[in-house]
C-alpha cells in the first residue's frame, strides 16, 4: 500500500503544486492576475448633469392657502394657482408663494412696559370736543392680491398701522368723547374700517380689512379722576333732570285737569244763568202778552201772586168777618200754616 506524502514533508516540490495531482504540467497554464478596470470619465457627462438638475429647479408646487407670483429677471410675468407648476430655472425666473388666506392682526395703542404713566403715546387721540381719549384697536387683514402685495407694499405691517393710525386719528377727531367710550364704538369700527379700506386700496396694496375691533377707549390715566368727578356730576344733573321731568309730568296733568274742570264749571254756571234769564224773559214776556190781551184779569192775577208770595212767610192769620160763617174757632189755623210751609 503506497504511503500518501504529508504536505510538510522536505522533499515536497513547491515549485510544482500540482506535481502529484497526474495533471500533465503543459495543460496547467499559469496563474495571471487581471487588469483592474479603467473608467474613463468624460466632461460632458458632469455637464449634462448639471444642466439637469438646472431644468429640474424649475418645479415648484404651491399649496391651496398660496399663490405664486412668478418673476422674470425681477419683473412680474404671471400668477399661479394651487399645484405643481414649472418656471424657468433660476436666474431666468423665480417664485414667491404668498400665503393668500391667514389673517394677519396689527395692535394700536398698546402701550409699552418702559414708558411713564405721565407720558402721552399713540394710544392718546384728541376728539372733535376737545378732549383726549386712550384707545386700544385691533386691525385684523390678510391678502387679497398677490401681485400687488409683492410688488406695492415694501413693509406691510407698518403700512397697514401707520395708515390705520391716520385714519383712526380722523374718525376721533371728529367725533365726541362720550359717544366713543360709552357705547358707540361700532360705529368708530364701521367708519375705520371703511376709511382704512379706502386708503390702502388706493396704494394698490393688495390687502383686505377683514375687521377692526376697539377693544379699549377710555380717558387718560392722567386724568381718569377728574374724569370720574364730571361723570358723577353728569350722572347728578341726569337724576335731577329725571326727577324734575317726574313731577314736571306728574304737576302739569293734575294742573290741567283742574283747570278743565273749572272751565267746564265756569261753562255749567254761565249755561244756568243764561238759561235761568232767557227763563225770566221769556215769562216776562209771557206775561206781558197776557196783559195785552187780558188787562184786568192779568192785573189782579199778579196782585194775588204778588200777595200769596209776600204772605207764605207771615205767622198771622187774616180772617174776613165780612165772610159768612167765618171760621171754626177751634181749627189751629197758624200750626195749619206753619205745617204746610
Amino acid at each position: 500500500m503506497a504511503k500518501n506524502p504529508s504536505p510538510w514533508d522536505d522533499n515536497d516540490n513547491f515549485d510544482n503544486p500540482w506535481s502529484d495531482s497526474g495533471i500533465p504540467p503543459q495543460k496547467i497554464k499559469p496563474f495571471k492576475p487581471k487588469k483592474p478596470v479603467e473608467i474613463t470619465f468624460k466632461w460632458w457627462w458632469a455637464a449634462a448633469a448639471v444642466v439637469l438638475l438646472w431644468l429640474a429647479s424649475g418645479f415648484y408646487q404651491v399649496q391651496p392657502n398660496e399663490e405664486g407670483v412668478v418673476l422674470r429677471f425681477g419683473a412680474y410675468a404671471d400668477t399661479t394657482t394651487p399645484g405643481l407648476h414649472y418656471h424657468l430655472p433660476y436666474p431666468i425666473e423665480n417664485v414667491r408663494k404668498v400665503n393668500i388666506t391667514q389673517e394677519r392682526s396689527i395692535n394700536l395703542g398698546v402701550q409699552e412696559q418702559n414708558v411713564s404713566a405721565n407720558t402721552f403715546t399713540e394710544s392718546h387721540m384728541l376728539t372733535g370736543d376737545e378732549n383726549i381719549v386712550d384707545i386700544n384697536l385691533t386691525i385684523v387683514w390678510r391678502i387679497e392680491n398677490a401681485k400687488d402685495y409683492v410688488f406695492n407694499m415694501q413693509n406691510p405691517d407698518q403700512t397697514v398701522r401707520v395708515a390705520a393710525q391716520s385714519v383712526l386719528r380722523e374718525i376721533v377727531g371728529q367725533s365726541k368723547m362720550m359717544p366713543i367710550i360709552s357705547g358707540d364704538r361700532g360705529k368708530v369700527e364701521d367708519d375705520t374700517k371703511e376709511e382704512l379700506q379706502k386708503v390702502l386700496d388706493e396704494y394698490g396694496a393688495g390687502i383686505r380689512i377683514v375687521r377692526v375691533k376697539l377693544q379699549k377707549a377710555d380717558p387718560p390715566k392722567q386724568v381718569v379722576d377728574a374724569f370720574n368727578e364730571v361723570q358723577r356730576a353728569k350722572a347728578d344733573m341726569e337724576r335731577f333732570k329725571n326727577e324734575a321731568e317726574a313731577y314736571r309730568n306728574e304737576i302739569v296733568p293734575k294742573s290741567r285737569g283742574e283747570a278743565a274742570q273749572r272751565l267746564q264749571n265756569a261753562e255749567a254756571y254761565r249755561q244756568t244763568v243764561v238759561n235761568k234769564a232767557q227763563g225770566e224773559a221769556d215769562r216776562f214776556i209771557s206775561v206781558y202778552e197776557a196783559y195785552k190781551n187780558g188787562r184786568d184779569v192779568t192785573v189782579k192775577r199778579l196782585y194775588l201772586e204778588a200777595m200769596e208770595q209776600v204772605l207764605s212767610g207771615a205767622d198771622k192769620v187774616i180772617i174776613d168777618s165780612g165772610v159768612k160763617n167765618g171760621v171754626v174757632p177751634y181749627l189751629p189755623l197758624d200750626k195749619l200754616n206753619k205745617g204746610g210751609n
